[in-house]
């Protein structure tokens, strides 16, 4: 492809897509499917398509891959995926939790959402959540860049709780990578946002 690697902190970082569909299922295999076999496809289902339920999680999330309809950035140590984080187009991934309070609060549509984080849990507590988002904002950087949404826990400091929980990581965590809160979402998570510039 004639580009140079992509790296943060000495990981390197690939797109999913068929050629790193292997890494990405095998991180997910290592978890059970992780958040219960989820596959990292409930933000896909707004509405539920019935592909998913014929499919299955898993060879729905890989039929997905392979049509270029789903989108994430893989933390690589050799070929070993630790960790990913999730990110698309609003009507990729229109399935968010408390969406209605998103709609009533929106003031401006985002570019991208980053909806999903996961760790593999031998490398969890070492920052690699921020570096798989990194790594999904170098990606959007290269599509062109555009404003960035999540939606990460907005947790009091006192409460401690599971990395295993948090499928989107910290209001702290995305305030170190440069995002501004915006607004409450839910009970407990947050709307953030970054604008990213296009690479070049």
């Amino acid at each position: 492809m004639g580009q140079a690697p992509r790296t943060v902190d000495g990981y390197r970082i690939e797109p999913l897509s068929a050629d790193t569909w292997e890494a990405f299922a095998g991180l997910a295999e290592r978890h059970n499917g992780v958040w219960g076999g989820c596959w990292c496809t409930y933000f896909h289902q707004y509405p539920d398509p019935p592909e998913r339920r014929e499919l299955g999680n898993r060879e729905f999330k890989h039929q997905l891959v392979l049509d270029g309809r789903t989108h994430a950035a893989l933390v690589l140590d050799g070929d070993l995926a630790l960790a990913w984080a999730q990110f698309g187009p609003v009507a990729e991934l229109a399935n968010i939790h408390h969406r209605k309070e998103w709609e009533h609060g929106l003031v401006r549509m985002p570019d991208y959402r980053i909806t999903c984080l996961f760790v593999d849990r031998s490398s969890r507590r070492h920052g690699m959540a921020a570096v798989a988002v990194r790594g999904a904002l170098a990606l959007i950087a290269e599509a062109g860049g555009g404003l960035v949404e999540s939606y990460p826990h907005d947790l009091p400091p006192e409460k401690k709780t599971s990395a295993s929980f948090l499928y989107n990581a910290t209001r702290s965590m995305y305030e170190g990578l440069g995002f501004t809160y915006q607004r409450p979402k839910g009970k407990g998570n947050c709307v953030m946002t970054k604008q990213v510039e296009p690479l070049g």
